[in-house]
């Protein structure tokens, strides 16, 4: 049998993994809630790219109780990451069905990839799961009415790097997985070792909170370069290893480009900006900037730029701020800069 992907947070990122794949004739189920979960069972999941615009009858479900789950299961998490710990505490004693018995626990028995950004699911996914492969995601998609998932990629739709943690395990498994990613079109390569991919993405992702404050387009170059210097002289003290910036850029370059999707603002902002926009009261920067403070706390030393800005954003999400509601000189300030 083919692997059957259950897709936990089906929004930007899990929305757009799960329809390509389904697209590509393979097994999918998505896991959503609230308003989204009722209009994917009714309409199903309505998936707009720069050439087309579709409804895909793609299986939806609330939690693990509406699922038998067998041993031909791969769980993909792609909530935000401040959410992903309760979401697999929520999956990790699921029973696994075989020849109508339960054979043991997803925990024991399921590989889990996590497609989401920052560095700190794999960890955390190591807790409740043996098999756990890092999914280092780029993949410029928006999620902001229910049932719609928009991806702005092409040729492909993004760019998966993906590897087991620790490196070296679960090649079968990953080489299938990649496959059927390709089908879906995806570019998906297998580097030896994903984390120094995503170090280098967490890297990107440290201006999404200045984005989501003053808005897309909002000038804030400047602010993110140096908040971007600071986070790096932090991973250098910490000895960790990021992919170098031209490899990167060559990779992403080979993937995928931003292309216009009929109907949909060019303007139309990242995770952040997103979360922001739909006031769903919580953000993944204290996991992004906040990783980086968190890094530089154990070394004994700071990191005043991310930390700040984690909480500026915090304190945004809290207040049901809408982006572009402050300036890029008014977070200069606030940020002391």
């Amino acid at each position: 049998m083919p692997n059957r992907y259950v897709v936990i947070g089906a929004g930007a990122i899990g929305g757009a993994i799960g329809g390509r794949l389904h697209q590509a004739g393979r097994p999918v189920v998505l896991v959503a809630r609230g308003e989204h979960l009722d209009v994917l069972r009714r309409d199903g999941l309505r998936l707009r790219t720069p050439d087309e615009d579709v409804r895909l009858d793609v299986p939806a479900v609330g939690g693990p109780e509406e699922l038998e789950l067998t041993p031909d299961d791969v769980l993909v998490f792609a909530t935000k990451t401040q959410q992903v710990e309760a979401a697999l505490r929520t999956w990790a004693d699921v029973d696994v069905h075989a020849d109508g018995r339960i054979v043991g626990s997803a925990g024991a028995l399921l590989p889990v990839f996590t497609a989401l950004n920052g560095v700190a699911a794999e960890s955390m996914a190591l807790r409740w799961f043996a098999r756990v492969v890092g999914v280092c995601v780029w993949l410029p998609s928006v999620h902001l009415t229910a049932g719609e998932v928009i991806i702005r990629g092409g040729p492909t739709s993004g760019m998966l790097h993906l590897g087991s943690i620790p490196a070296g395990r679960e090649q079968e498994l990953v080489a299938t997985v990649a496959a059927d990613l390709e089908a879906g079109r995806f570019d998906a390569p297998r580097p030896a070792d994903v984390m120094p991919w995503k170090y280098r993405k967490l890297i990107s992702n440290l201006a999404n909170g200045l984005q989501a404050l003053v808005g897309a387009g909002g000038g804030t170059e400047q602010l993110a370069a140096a908040v971007e210097g600071e986070a790096r002289e932090v991973l250098d003290a910490a000895g960790i290893e990021v992919t170098p910036d031209a490899e990167e850029a060559a990779a992403r370059k080979a993937a995928f480009t931003m292309h216009h999707v009929p109907g949909v603002p060019d303007d139309v902002g990242g995770s952040t900006w997103q979360s922001l926009t739909r006031g769903t009261g919580n953000v993944e920067t204290d996991y992004l900037n906040g990783e980086i403070a968190r890094i530089a706390h154990g070394l004994g030393r700071q990191a005043p730029l991310n930390a700040r800005l984690a909480s500026l954003v915090r304190q945004a999400s809290v207040r049901g701020q809408q982006p572009g509601a402050v300036t890029a000189a008014q977070v200069a300030e606030a940020l002391g800069l």
